[in-house]
C-alpha cells in the first residue's frame, strides 16, 4: 500500500505523538509498505528529506507565518478549522504521493476535509487526545475537574480562560464545524483509548472507530549509547517520572505524596518545566528539566519504579509501555487510558485522581513489599508485547485494508449504477 502520514509535527520535535508517528511510519516500511509523511515546516530541518525508508515533506501553513498566535514558536500547532495554505500544500502532496490510504494524526486533519469531501483517498484519523470534542484538548474543564459534557457557551467560556477570548472563539467554533463535518466524511476513526472514544462521543455515535492504543518500537528495550546525563542520576534506587512537570500531570500531587514517605529513596523527575510547575520540591527530590530519549530509556531501566499521577485523563501514556518495558511497575492515576494500559494489582497500582494519600500509600507499599513489587514488574514485563509494534501495526493495517474495501465496494456499486439502463 501507499501511505499518507499526515502529524502536525514530526521529529526533530519531539514527543509521544511525534515518536508514535515515526515508529509507525518506521514499522509500515519495514512491512512493505510505502509511505510518506506530510508535517509541519520546522526551522533547520529540509522541506524534503529521507527518514530510513519514510519520505518526510514539510509543508507551510498560514498561520504558521503569525509566530504571536503561537505559545511556543517552536511547536506551532494545526488548527482546527482549514488553514488555506496548508490545505493547498496538502492537495499538491496527495498528487505528488498518489496515497492508497490518508493517515492524520489529530488537528492537521481540518485542512484536508475540504479535499476529502471532494472524493480525496479514504482518511483514516488517530485521536491521539480529545481534541475531536474539547476545544483545548484535554477534557477538563476550566483545567480543575474531568468535563462532564458541555454545550457551546460552556466550551467557549472554559476555552477562553486557557486561551482568552478572540482566540477561544476561533478554535471553539472551527473545532465545532471540523468535528461535525469529520464525523460524516472520515473513513475511519482510531482512538487511542476508550476513554478517548468515550469523551469524544464516538462510543454511541455513528462514525466508524477501532480503539487501538500507541505502541513501542519492538527494540525499545535495547539500550543505546549512555549520555552523559545520566551521570546526575542516584547511585542507587530511586522513583521516577517522566513529563511535563505541570499541575495536569499531577506533579503538585506527587511531590505532597512523596514528602509523606518513610525512608523512600530519592525522587527523579524528567521533563519540561511549564509555568505552573512547583518552585519548591520536599528534600531529596531532583530536578533533570528535559533529556534525550535513549537517556531516558537508560533511566528507566535504573529506576525502582515509575510513578504517573495525572490528575486529567491522559489519552495513552507511552512513558507506561516503556515502564513496562523495562521492567518496571507503575503507580498511576486511575484516570483516562491508564486502565487500558495497567492491570491493577497485577503489572502496576491505580489510584484515584488528585489523591494525595492514596498515592503515598501506594508508592509506600512498592518501597515496603519487595515480593508484590517484583511480582508486578515480572508481570508488567511479560504483558508489554501487547503494546509493542509487532502486536498492534498489524490492527492498523487492518483498519486500511477495511477502509480501502469499503471504498472498493462504494466505486463498484457507483459504476453499476451510472450504468444502468433508464427505467
Amino acid at each position: 500500500m501507499r501511505i499518507l502520514l499526515l502529524s502536525q509535527f514530526y521529529p526533530p520535535v519531539i514527543g509521544g505523538e511525534e515518536r508514535h508517528v515515526r515508529n509507525l511510519g518506521a514499522a509500515l516500511a519495514q512491512r512493505g509498505h510505502h509511505v510518506a509523511v506530510g508535517t509541519s515546516v520546522h526551522h533547520g530541518s529540509p522541506d524534503t528529506e529521507m527518514d530510513g525508508e519514510v519520505r518526510v515533506h514539510r509543508l507551510r501553513g498560514t498561520l504558521q507565518r503569525f509566530a504571536g498566535l503561537h505559545t511556543d514558536a517552536d511547536r506551532p500547532h494545526a488548527p482546527p478549522f482549514p488553514d488555506p495554505e496548508l490545505a493547498l500544500a496538502l492537495k499538491r502532496l496527495i498528487a505528488a504521493e498518489q496515497p492508497d490510504v490518508v493517515h492524520a494524526h489529530n488537528w492537521i486533519y481540518a485542512s484536508l476535509l475540504p479535499l476529502k469531501a471532494l472524493g480525496g483517498p479514504p482518511l483514516v484519523i488517530t485521536m491521539h487526545d480529545y481534541g475531536l470534542s474539547c476545544a483545548k484538548k484535554n477534557f477538563m474543564h476550566l483545567g480543575q475537574q474531568l468535563c462532564d459534557g458541555g454545550g457551546l457557551s460552556k466550551c467557549l467560556g472554559c476555552a477562553s480562560r486557557h486561551y482568552g477570548a478572540v482566540k477561544a472563539t476561533a478554535t471553539t467554533l472551527g473545532n465545532w464545524a471540523s468535528g461535525f463535518a469529520a464525523r460524516r466524511i472520515v473513513d475511519r476513526f482510531i482512538p487511542v483509548s476508550h476513554a478517548v472514544a468515550r469523551h469524544t462521543g464516538l462510543i454511541g455515535g455513528r462514525a466508524p472507530f477501532d480503539v487501538i492504543p500507541n505502541f513501542v518500537p519492538d527494540d525499545v528495550g535495547v539500550l543505546g549509547a549512555e549520555e552523559t546525563c545520566l551521570r546526575d542520576l542516584p547511585e542507587g534506587e530511586f522513583i521516577l517520572f517522566v513529563g511535563d512537570m505541570m499541575r495536569l500531570k499531577g506533579i503538585h500531587v506527587l511531590a505532597e505524596a512523596y514528602a509523606r514517605l518513610r525512608g523512600s529513596p530519592p525522587l527523579v523527575l524528567i521533563g519540561r518545566s511549564a509555568p505552573d510547575t512547583p518552585r519548591d520540591f520536599p528534600p531529596n527530590v531532583r530536578v533533570m528539566g528535559t533529556w534525550p530519549h535513549s537517556a531516558i530509556m537508560h533511566a528507566w531501566r535504573r529506576s525502582l519504579i515509575g510513578v504517573l499521577p495525572s490528575v486529567g485523563p491522559e489519552a495513552c501514556a507511552t512513558v507506561v509501555m516503556e515502564a513496562m518495558a523495562s521492567g518496571k511497575a507503575v503507580v498511576a492515576s486511575d484516570i483516562g487510558g491508564m486502565p487500558d494500559l495497567i492491570d491493577p494489582e497485577e503489572t502496576g497500582l491505580l489510584v484515584p485522581p488528585g489523591d494525595v494519600a492514596a498515592l503515598a500509600t501506594a508508592m509506600q507499599r512498592l518501597i515496603d513489599d519487595r515480593m508484590l513489587l517484583n511480582r508486578l514488574a515480572t508481570t508488567a514485563a511479560a504483558r508489554v508485547g501487547r503494546l509493542k509494534a509487532s502486536a498492534v501495526v498489524p490492527r492498523i493495517e487492518q483498519v486500511y485494508r477495511d477502509v480501502l474495501q469499503k471504498a472498493s465496494r462504494g466505486v463498484r456499486v457507483l459504476e453499476a449504477t451510472e450504468g444502468a439502463p433508464c427505467p
